[in-house]
């Protein structure tokens, strides 16, 4: 029941929890929501269920006292040091699980990996730092607290929203259209899942079943452009159904992807890219490092950090690290080498974005490393493999199968198409076509298995 595209989720959770949620008085609301974040995820992950309790409790005490240490206009120094120390205590407890339950779903089970587990464990980070440097001002609750490290639309894959960014049920803002405007956002976002990234993921699996050594230079180069399309439309469809679950209980709309594809450098698309946790790491890591404000030196031992962490949150392959490395290094050389050209000539900048990101996008995709050098063998034949004449009509049977699926996401990936889909939202045209979008991927789910978000083994 955890998927979001699943049959069960929507006409048998969602609609039983929001007649709940809108029947009952505001001022219950908060209590209905963490009633329904719970059972949603002991329904999903029964056996990691009591864990994400455990961590609630643990995270509320100490952040209690780490509060109640800050209030008054003179804090002592004892209070400061005592303050320091259990913070530096539940950061290293939180860490410490994260670390400990990756490492045992990498080296013994992945079934030991509790779902979510990155992403409520960073929400529990960015609360203690918020807390400890007074950025929560308002009074925290057991309930308020819970609710926002366990809100059921967010705790398996984000986004990673801040306390602050939550607010009391008797502060939300209830409206038909409010309502509305999110139920459009989770149609528009199971379409991008089901009808595309579902879609295109079968290019891969045949890829991976054929042998990456017997196909031809051009469906490689198919392959990695329908990779990169399928995990963007998987994870921003994903990230459009949180973010019109909480629209329609009264949240505002949590942005987490702005048109990666239109940058035009690597630094500007992963600040369009997953902002969340891209802000996540750049206010809790890179900031508190020294950020960009230092010397050469200090500058590239910061982002080195940075992306090494952020290669390794995504999985503990050395195929991560190395994805984390290149793309540090590309940064780096963008703000110390070329970075102004690329700013001087977009066309430039977007060529180069355009080239890149799908090639890092195979260095993620691919865990084996000898596979990952056969890859890259058929992508530029020069520098290893049989050359380009391998299988030379397989790229047109791929291209009549998915080139119509690869044109509509690249259209997609325009910012004035989206654009211009959220101005006219409430045309009767666009109204339509979302209801064919919903019924069409309800028809694609009941037909075949549903496809688990790929963000949710992070």
């Amino acid at each position: 029941m955890v998927n979001f595209a699943g049959l069960e989720f929507i006409f048998r959770f969602l609609p039983v929890f929001l007649i709940i949620y809108f029947i009952i008085p505001v001022k219950h609301r908060d209590i209905v929501l963490l009633i329904g974040s719970l059972v949603f995820y002991a329904m999903g992950d029964p056996y990691f269920a009591a864990l994400l309790f455990v961590l609630i409790i643990v995270n509320y005490l100490i952040g209690k006292k780490i509060r109640k240490l800050s209030l008054g206009f003179a804090i002592h120094q004892w209070q400061k040091i005592k303050r320091k120390k259990l913070l530096i205590t539940i950061l290293s407890l939180d860490v410490a699980v994260l670390v400990i339950f990756k490492g045992l779903s990498t080296f013994v089970d992945s079934s030991l990996l509790p779902l979510g587990l990155s992403f409520y464990i960073f929400k529990m980070i960015s609360y203690q730092v918020d807390l400890y440097q007074g950025e929560i001002w308002e009074r925290t609750d057991l309930k308020s607290t819970a609710l926002y490290f366990s809100l059921f639309p967010q705790v398996i894959s984000g986004p990673i929203m801040r306390y602050s960014d939550g607010g009391s049920a008797d502060r939300r803002t209830y409206s038909l259209e409010q309502f509305e405007d999110g139920l459009k956002y989770f149609v528009a976002g199971l379409g991008m899942k089901v009808l595309l990234a579902d879609r295109l993921a079968i290019l891969w699996k045949d890829l991976q079943m054929i042998g990456y050594q017997s196909i031809s230079t051009p469906l490689a180069w198919l392959g990695a452009v329908g990779y990169s399309l399928q995990l963007y439309f998987d994870f921003w469809g994903y990230s459009l159904m949180s973010s019109g679950l909480m629209v329609m209980m009264g949240f505002e709309f949590i942005e987490n992807f702005h048109h990666p594809y239109s940058s035009k450098s690597i630094g500007e698309f992963y600040r369009r890219w997953h902002i969340t946790l891209g802000s996540f790491f750049r206010d809790y890591v890179y900031i508190p490092m020294g950020g960009s404000r230092c010397e050469k030196g200090r500058l590239i031992l910061n982002l080195s950090l940075v992306w090494l962490l952020t290669g390794f949150w995504h999985g503990n392959g050395v195929n991560f690290i190395i994805w984390g490395a290149v793309l540090g290094l590309l940064i780096i050389f963008e703000k110390l080498l070329y970075g102004k050209i690329l700013k001087k000539i977009p066309v430039l900048g977007n060529l180069y974005v355009i080239l890149l990101i799908p090639l890092t996008w195979v260095v993620f995709a691919i865990t084996d490393l000898k596979q990952l050098g056969i890859y890259f063998g058929r992508l530029f034949p020069f520098i290893g493999g049989p050359g380009i004449a391998v299988n030379t009509q397989d790229i047109i049977k791929y291209s009549q199968s998915f080139g119509g699926l690869i044109f509509v996401g690249i259209l997609l990936c325009i910012p004035a198409v989206f654009e211009f889909l959220e101005k006219h939202k409430k045309n009767l045209v666009v109204v339509l076509l979302l209801a064919v979008i919903f019924w069409y991927s309800v028809y694609f789910m009941s037909s075949s298995s549903a496809n688990p978000f790929m963000y949710l083994k992070f």
